[in-house]
């Protein structure tokens, strides 16, 4: 408990300068010497105050009202201290007043927690996830408007009522602009980010239970598109006329065999491109979402690429290794590639990224482990999300194991023919 401290609550008026006959209401709040003042929002005449009581003099309906008005104001002030004594707090007049205002912890709204951590990650997270988060503040706003029909709410008040609903809202929610309903796993998302700034707000002490403890995300399983070794072969020798779609598909196959990303690949200058220990050429990058190092051989084809690239001029900004276009533009020529290329999946710029680490790096033996440092992973779990072993590697495989059994056997038979 902290020490012991002195309370007091005094109710005086100060004129208001532009009618000297009324009065304006405060509350002084004194404890250990200390005072803050607030004002009461409440007005009398000069004729009715009674200094020396704290209180109006007179019998009329309108004076009994504002003397209840002022006994709860005081009792409410006491209990106020009483709880922040029993919480253990600092004491202190500020302190008091706040808690008495809602502007303590025990009165942060959602809004509070939402604009804290956005500000807390802008120079941590890069602008694309940063955007996530502005726009799962954005769809808890419009919640609040359209179900609750309010402007906020106390973090105290969410419950796993509140979490269920505003997943229901986003299954549910049609925007002005044309777009589709979140997806089970959007949804999931912006419920993720969600619990997040919940946590924040819980590690802060902003609020004592975990609205989310008794919920359960619930992610559906996407089988994530890449190519396999014929049809990356098919890409490689399909030719565009159109120079746009030749330099798309040779971006897209560079990342099919480095496994760097759109955003990796946009800010690629020749200074990430290095001699490494055995003499080759090696690229020295970081990954754009999470800012780990990367660091990777340059194999053949992924050179050829990038000296087709060397001995062509073009304007590029930064010393920029390739004419990157827009995210969107260069995904609605990746289908363009596809469909001439003969492939009838759906792919996108980010499935080169699988490629590599399928086709490319897995399916071709390369150990697991050195797959998730090319592809900057601080975790082996999440290049396990890109570990697709195809039927043709399984294939090879068990055909290695008949033919080891195979052997063994041969083996076996000899000894005992020797004996």
């Amino acid at each position: 408990m902290p020490e012991f401290t002195t309370f007091s609550v005094l109710f005086f008026t100060r004129k208001i300068s532009k009618n000297a006959e009324k009065l304006s209401i405060y509350a002084r709040i004194t404890v250990n010497g200390k005072s803050a003042e607030m004002s009461l929002q409440r007005k009398t005449s000069v004729n009715e105050w009674d200094s020396s009581k704290g209180r109006l003099r007179g019998s009329s309906g309108r004076i009994k009202q504002m003397n209840r008005y002022l006994d709860q104001v005081y009792y409410q002030l006491l209990e106020t201290h009483k709880r922040l004594l029993e919480k253990d707090n600092l004491i202190s007049a500020k302190a008091v007043k706040a808690a008495y205002s809602g502007l303590d912890e025990d009165h942060k709204k959602l809004s509070d927690i939402v604009d804290y951590h956005n500000s807390q990650i802008q120079s941590v997270l890069k602008w694309g996830t940063l955007k996530n988060y502005y726009t799962t503040a954005k769809y808890l706003t419009e919640f609040l408007k359209q179900k609750r029909k309010v402007d906020d709410i106390y973090l105290k008040h969410i419950n796993y009522r509140f979490i269920t609903e505003f997943e229901h809202f986003l299954r549910t929610y049609s925007p002005s602009k044309k777009r589709k309903t979140c997806s089970t796993n959007g949804v999931m998302k912006h419920l993720e980010r969600f619990k997040k700034m919940i946590n924040l707000a819980i590690k802060l002490e902003w609020i004592q239970k975990n609205p989310f403890q008794n919920y359960k995300m619930k992610f559906e399983k996407n089988e994530r598109q890449f190519l396999s070794e014929r049809e990356l072969k098919l890409v490689e020798e399909t030719y565009f006329k159109s120079g746009s779609l030749e330099r798309v598909k040779d971006m897209f196959l560079f990342s099919c065999y480095t496994g760097l990303t759109y955003a990796e690949l946009k800010e690629l200058t020749k200074d990430h491109i290095v001699k490494g220990m055995d003499g080759k050429d090696w690229i020295y990058t970081r990954r754009a979402k999470t800012n780990e190092p990367v660091k990777a051989p340059l194999l053949s084809k992924a050179a050829s690429i990038l000296k087709k690239y060397k001995d062509h001029q073009y304007d590029l900004m930064d010393e920029c290794l390739f004419p990157v276009l827009s995210n969107q533009k260069m995904n609605s020529y990746v289908k363009e590639v596809m469909k001439a290329s003969g492939v009838r999946k759906h792919i996108t710029f980010h499935s080169a990224r699988h490629t590599f680490a399928t086709t490319v790096t897995l399916s071709n033996g390369v150990p697991i482990e050195t797959v998730s440092k090319l592809l900057g992973h601080t975790k082996l779990s999440t290049t396990q999300i890109y570990a697709r072993v195809m039927e043709n590697k399984i294939s090879s495989d068990m055909n290695n194991l008949e033919e080891l059994m195979a052997q063994k056997k041969e083996d076996k038979t000899k000894r005992r023919k020797e004996k």
